[in-house]
C-alpha cells in the first residue's frame, strides 16, 4: 500500500465517520418513539422509517462526495453495476433493528470502503451508546478516539464467546468447557466490535449474514488484533454477485485456531 492509498484512505475513514455520525442522529430521533415497521424476506426481517431514513442520508453525503465510488446497501435495491467498481460503500444503516425497534441500546450505523473485495476503512457508530469504533488500512482500531485491542486471555480459560446454544452444543466436549456463553447480542456487527475491544473473546457466525453485517465490523476487529474467517480460515470477501456468507468465526487468532479445530471435529463427526 502506497502512501497515496493511505492518505486516500485515510479521507475516506474521516468521511464515512462523519457520515455515520450524522446518519446516527437522524435514526436516533426515531429511536423510542415506534416508527413505521414494514417486514421484508418473507416476513422474517422487520425494517423501520428509521432505517430508510438513515440510509437516505448516507446516500445523499457519501454519493455526492463519492460519486465514483459503487454502492451497496441493506436498505437500497441492488444494482449489478456494483460489480464493475475497484471502490465502493457497504452499508448498513442500522445493524441491530430488532434491538432498534426494542429499544435497546445495542444497534449500529455500519459504513465500510472496500477495495477489491477487501475493506480499507471502516465505521460502527452505536448513538444511543455514544460509542464510534474505526479503523483504516495499515492502522489501528479505535474506540471514541482510543487503540482498542482484542484479548490477550490465555486459551486454557474459559473464554467469552457470543455463540448460539444450539451451535454450542454440537462441538466436543474439551472446547464447549473453554467457552463461556455471553447474553445475545442482537447487532451482528456490534457482537464482533465487542471481540475487537477485548469484552469477548469471540463469536460463532450462523450462515447467511451478509456484507453490510460485516465489512466494516471485520476491519475494526483485523486492527485490533484478531481476525474473521470462514470455516476453512480464510477471510471473508466483499462486493461478489451473492452478498451473503457461510458460517464464520471471529476471535484473536489462539483462540480462533482452537474454534476452528473444535468445528472441524463437530463437522466431521
Amino acid at each position: 500500500m502506497t502512501d497515496v492509498d493511505t492518505a486516500l484512505w485515510q479521507s475516506d475513514l474521516e468521511l464515512i465517520a462523519d457520515s455515520a455520525r450524522q446518519a446516527g442522529r437522524v435514526a436516533l430521533g426515531y429511536f423510542n418513539q415506534s416508527p413505521e415497521v414494514w417486514w421484508k424476506n418473507e416476513g422474517r426481517s422487520p425494517v423501520s422509517a428509521a432505517d430508510f431514513a438513515a440510509n437516505q442520508k448516507l446516500e445523499s453525503l457519501l454519493r455526492t462526495a463519492r460519486p465514483d465510488y459503487g454502492w451497496l446497501s441493506e436498505e437500497t435495491d441492488d444494482d449489478a453495476e456494483r460489480l464493475s467498481r475497484e471502490t465502493l460503500f457497504i452499508i448498513d444503516p442500522i445493524d441491530g433493528t430488532r434491538a432498534f425497534l426494542a429499544g435497546l441500546d445495542l444497534w449500529c450505523v455500519s459504513v465500510a470502503v472496500v477495495r477489491h473485495g477487501r475493506p480499507v476503512a471502516g465505521v460502527l457508530y452505536a448513538p444511543a451508546l455514544d460509542e464510534l469504533y474505526e479503523a483504516v488500512a495499515g492502522g489501528v482500531a479505535l474506540k471514541n478516539g482510543r487503540p482498542i485491542t482484542v484479548s490477550t486471555a490465555s486459551v486454557d480459560r474459559p473464554g467469552r464467546f457470543a455463540i448460539a446454544e444450539d451451535v454450542l452444543a454440537t462441538f466436543p466436549e474439551r472446547l464447549k468447557h473453554r467457552i463461556e456463553r455471553v447474553k445475545y447480542v442482537p447487532s451482528l456487527a456490534y457482537r464482533i466490535a465487542m471481540v475487537a475491544d477485548g469484552r469477548i473473546e469471540g463469536t460463532f457466525i450462523k450462515h447467511n449474514s451478509h456484507d453490510w453485517d460485516l465489512a466494516a465490523a471485520d476491519l475494526i476487529l483485523e486492527r485490533a488484533g484478531g481476525q474473521l474467517v470462514d470455516l476453512h480460515g480464510g477471510a471473508p470477501l466483499y462486493n461478489r454477485a451473492r452478498v451473503s456468507h457461510d458460517e464464520l468465526c471471529a476471535a484473536a487468532a489462539p483462540r480462533l485456531a482452537d474454534l476452528l479445530n473444535g468445528i472441524g471435529e463437530r463437522r466431521g463427526s
